[in-house]
């Protein structure tokens, strides 16, 4: 008789979707929030514990969140002043969603984009978060085994919203420091030609715009370039835009939706933005994620789709209220904006003061850390060895650019706008301290090795003196000249 283990057993009775490792969380990028999770820093309570600098949360505007929440209760269906409607609200609606929330979502993603695009509300799907929009065009765009090109490094999360379900595949195009990650035309080329050798159907290209972890912005000649690859090859784009609000010094955002009212030859059809209110106005708990794509068929089938990740009607009337106040949406806009631009000055600036650089950014919650010349060696492993120094001893959640699919060991991506000031300074300091004190270990070991290296040229030139002295050669006294 074969006895089957517990754990064996058990997971031969459920899906083989469900219990794959496809959710990714048996990466650095989840290991570090379970740091963080069981010894989370606090304050007063607990200010040794580790500081969460893995969540891209967006916090430093929630006072005026909660000022306008206070000037309108009527927003809401569970005060006094909005219940005359939670009848409305309460019974069912159409998977289309309220048609005041997907007005109010199109006139903010407008607005967002400067006024120089519309949007059509009809167009709008709705999904839980953008996790749950990614994976919904995904099973409308591709088949299981199908691919989907996405420049390095790239978010976690998609591994799991595009890939553990629906069994599509990612494809790197990689990219490297040497021009600052920039995707270019060579490197999309290359990789496209790498999938057709191995003989992987690539259906589209996922871009994200800004980007995570970099905080930079795609140019409009890169985002031009992008769309006119996509068209040669005759697949699909997926733009992530989530973080377009989140911009805070020049250049500007240029959305791809800019290219597809420019571009005549353009294949609209092909054309796809995710969207969310997670990261622009620090919404991700109210799972507010958005298709919107320039192909009917597409919307039609996503929005079918969509009852599996609604946006429930409550929150809708809510956000559809808020949304409408264009005047306190264009002062949020503004002042996020503004405390976006200050926190991520006052961390890189000072980082550099000890000589860390970051890669230039202009956008998103986070900037993408340089600590290569801190590392052992160039290699994955030191990065992990480094980081769980980092977690660990300093008591920080910063995320490895292996998780992030980096070709390149030693990049790290520190988010910086999901904290205090209070708890940001006491993140710097300890920073500051680690690379000093890593600096003095590594200047002592310079030193030791130096006189080492001191002592062995000394010891070495009194023995070439020896050497020299007792040779019956070259010794002075075996000279012809002495003996005469």
């Amino acid at each position: 008789m074969v006895f089957i283990s517990g754990n064996v057993q058990k997971q031969q009775l459920l899906s083989k979707i469900a219990t794959n490792d496809g959710h990714g969380e048996n990466s650095a990028y989840f290991d570090g929030w379970k740091a963080y999770e069981n010894d989370p820093f606090h304050l007063s309570n607990n200010p040794n514990g580790v500081i969460q600098m893995g969540l891209a949360e967006n916090q430093l505007c929630f006072d005026l969140i909660q000022e306008w929440v206070v000037n309108n209760p009527k927003a809401s269906i569970c005060t006094t002043e909005g219940a005359e409607d939670f009848k409305d609200i309460a019974i069912f609606q159409d998977y289309h969603g309220l048609p005041e929330f997907r007005q109010a979502v199109a006139r903010f993603m407008e607005k967002v984009r400067g006024d120089r695009v519309t949007f059509d509300p009809n167009r709008i799907v709705m999904s839980g978060g953008a996790t749950g929009a990614h994976e919904t065009l995904a099973f409308c765009l591709a088949n299981p085994g199908d691919a989907f090109l996405v420049p390095t490094p790239y978010y976690p999360g998609f591994d799991r919203d595009l890939r553990w379900r629906t069994g599509v595949q990612l494809f790197p195009v990689v990219c490297d420091s040497s021009n600052d990650f920039k995707v270019t035309k060579k490197a999309l080329e290359a990789a496209y030609e790498k999938a057709q050798e191995s003989n992987i159907n690539i259906k589209g290209l996922l871009i994200n715009n800004p980007s995570n972890p970099l905080g930079t912005l795609l140019d409009s000649d890169t985002l031009r370039d992008i769309v006119t690859f996509i068209n040669s090859k005759n697949i699909h784009l997926i733009c992530d835009e989530i973080y377009a609000a989140t911009v805070f010094d020049q250049p500007k955002f240029f959305s791809v939706s800019e290219i597809v009212e420019e571009h005549v030859g353009c294949n609209k059809d092909l054309i796809h933005i995710v969207y969310s209110l997670s990261k622009d106005l620090g919404f991700p708990g109210f799972r507010v994620g958005i298709v919107y794509s320039y192909n009917d068929t597409v919307v039609n089938i996503a929005r079918k789709m969509s009852s599996f990740g609604l946006v429930s009607t409550q929150t809708q009337h809510l956000i559809a209220s808020m949304l409408s106040d264009e005047i306190f949406i264009e002062k949020f806009i503004a002042e996020s904006s503004e405390r976006l631009g200050k926190r991520h000055g006052m961390f890189t600036k000072g980082l550099a003061q000890v000589g860390i650089s970051t890669l230039k950014s202009n956008a998103g919650l986070f900037f993408w850390m340089d600590l290569r010349r801190l590392l052992k060696e160039p290699t994955l492993e030191s990065e992990l060895e480094l980081w769980r120094i980092i977690i660990n001893e300093v008591k920080l959640n910063v995320s490895p650019g292996c998780s992030f699919h980096c070709s390149e060991p030693g990049w790290f991506r520190v988010c910086f706008a999901n904290m205090d000031d209070e708890t940001m300074r006491t993140a710097l300091r300890r920073i500051r301290n680690f690379v000093l004190q890593t600096k003095g270990l590594n200047n002592k070991a310079a030193v030791k090795k130096q006189c080492s290296r001191s002592k062995l040229q000394i010891s070495l030139s009194f023995r070439r003196m020896d050497d020299f002295m007792n040779s019956p050669v070259h010794s002075p006294m075996n000279s012809p000249l002495v003996r005469t």
